[in-house]
């Protein structure tokens, strides 16, 4: 029984000490702000891979007529 009591303390020192560590890390500065990150970066995302998508082509395009060029 008293090695019950020993576990159980020791866990919740442990929690404690998990808490104490997340507050001083800033886990808890803003909860508010990813809800609305997770929507903003949505925009972001899609505009950098319209880009990327872009390059690709021309590089692809580039690689094509490069091809075609030294089988001539």
């Amino acid at each position: 029984m008293f090695i019950l009591i020993l576990i159980s303390l020791s866990l919740g020192l442990a929690a404690w000490l998990l808490f104490i560590w997340a507050v001083k890390s800033g886990q808890f500065d803003d909860i508010e702000r990813p809800k609305y990150r997770m929507l903003d970066d949505d925009d972001i995302k899609d505009k950098t891979e319209d880009k990327n998508k872009d390059k690709n082509k021309d590089k692809n395009k580039d690689k094509d007529k490069d091809k075609k060029s030294t089988s001539s």
